[in-house]
C-alpha cells in the first residue's frame, strides 16, 4: 500500500476500540497522521493508553482527545486542537465515523416465551438441573466456540421500552451527527482537496433484530446522509461511502442482547467460517484512502467475507 501524504490527517470519531482503533493503527502504520476522538472514563484509560502508546512513540503524528464528540463544546475542542497540531499545511484526508452510542431497548413487550426459553426449560426438566445452570452452560459453551448451541441462547432485554427521546438521540449519535461533523470541518476549510468520509452500518439496516430498532433507524439515516454528502460535497473533492462489516466481536457488539447467538449464527453462515475482525475493516478503510480509490463514491461496501449473501 502507498505511503500517505505527510500533511494528511485521519480524524477518527470513536477510536479507542473496535473498528476505530484498528483503523487508526492501520493508517498510522502507513504514514498517515491520526487524531482519535474518544469518550472513556478514567478507569479504562490504562488499557486505552497502552493501545495508543506505539503510535505516540514512532512514525507519523498522533493525537488523542478524550471528549464528547456529540456535543458542540466537544466538537469545537477537537477542531481547535486539530487546527493547532496540523499547522498551515495539514489537511483532513479522512473522517471515519465510528461512534457506537445507541439505545438497545425493545419497542414492544414480549407476549410469550421464546422457543429458546421453552427448550431450556424442557432440557433442564429432563436433566433434573436448574434452568439457570443450563442457561449458564449454554452461554459458556457459546463463548468457547461451540456454535451449534446458538439456537438455545435466550437474550435478556430491558423491561423498559424505547421512547421517542431514545430514538431521536440514537439517530443523531450514530447517524446524522456525521453530517454535522462534515459541515463543520468544511466550514473551517480543513478538508484536503481529495478527501474521504466513511461511516459504518450493519446488517440491521435491513433485518429487524429485537431491541435494535433505534440503532437500525440510525444506520439507515447514516446511509442516507452519506449519499447526500457524496453528491453535494463532490464538487469540493469529498467522497463519502459506508462500510457494512459482518458480525464483529467488538465492545459495542457485546452490549447487544443475544450477541453470542448473533456471533454463532454469523460464523455458521459465513463462507470462511469465521467472524469479521476489526482489522478486516481497517484494511478497507485504508484502501479507500488511497488515490486509486477516488472514484468510489456514494455506495455501501460489504466487508463481511460473503456473510450476508450466504444462506
Amino acid at each position: 500500500m502507498q505511503a500517505f501524504d505527510l500533511n494528511h490527517w485521519a480524524l477518527i470519531l470513536g477510536g479507542s476500540s473496535g473498528f476505530g482503533l484498528a483503523s487508526a493503527k492501520k493508517l498510522h502504520a502507513h504514514g498517515m497522521n491520526v487524531c482519535v476522538v474518544h469518550r472513556d472514563r478514567r478507569g479504562g484509560m490504562t488499557r486505552i493508553e497502552e493501545s495508543f502508546a506505539p503510535m505516540r512513540r514512532e512514525g507519523a503524528k498522533f493525537l488523542s482527545i478524550n471528549t464528547n464528540a456529540l456535543s458542540v463544546e466537544g466538537r469545537e475542542t477537537v477542531l481547535n486542537q486539530l487546527v493547532e497540531v496540523m499547522g498551515e499545511k495539514g489537511k483532513t484526508r479522512l473522517v471515519l465515523h465510528s461512534i457506537a452510542l445507541g439505545n438497545l431497548k425493545p419497542i414492544a413487550p414480549l407476549r410469550k416465551e421464546s422457543s429458546a426459553d421453552v427448550a431450556i426449560v424442557k432440557l433442564s426438566e429432563r436433566l433434573g438441573v436448574e434452568t439457570s445452570k443450563v442457561k449458564d452452560a449454554v452461554s459458556s459453551l457459546l463463548e468457547e466456540g461451540i456454535i451449534p448451541l446458538h439456537t438455545l441462547e435466550s437474550p435478556e432485554f430491558p423491561n423498559q421500552l424505547a421512547a421517542e427521546e431514545d430514538m431521536e438521540q440514537t439517530i443523531y449519535n450514530m447517524g446524522t451527527s456525521l453530517l454535522t461533523w462534515v459541515q463543520n470541518i468544511f466550514k473551517q476549510k480543513l478538508f484536503a482537496d481529495d478527501a474521504r468520509v466513511i461511516g459504518l452500518t450493519s446488517e440491521g439496516n435491513q433485518v429487524a433484530w429485537r431491541g435494535y430498532a433505534a440503532v437500525s433507524a440510525a444506520k439507515v439515516a447514516l446511509e442516507a446522509v452519506s449519499r447526500s454528502i457524496a453528491v453535494e460535497f463532490a464538487p469540493y473533492g469529498i467522497r463519502s461511502n459506508i462500510l457494512q462489516p459482518g458480525v464483529t466481536p467488538t465492545p459495542a457488539l457485546k452490549l447487544i442482547p443475544g450477541n453470542l447467538h448473533m456471533q454463532a449464527h454469523a460464523q455458521m453462515r459465513n463462507p470462511f467460517r469465521r467472524l469479521t475482525s476489526p482489522e478486516d475493516v481497517a484494511n478497507v478503510v485504508a484502501l479507500l484512502c488511497t488515490d486509486e480509490a477516488k472514484w468510489i463514491n456514494g455506495t455501501i461496501l460489504r466487508v463481511d467475507g460473503g456473510e450476508q449473501i450466504s444462506s
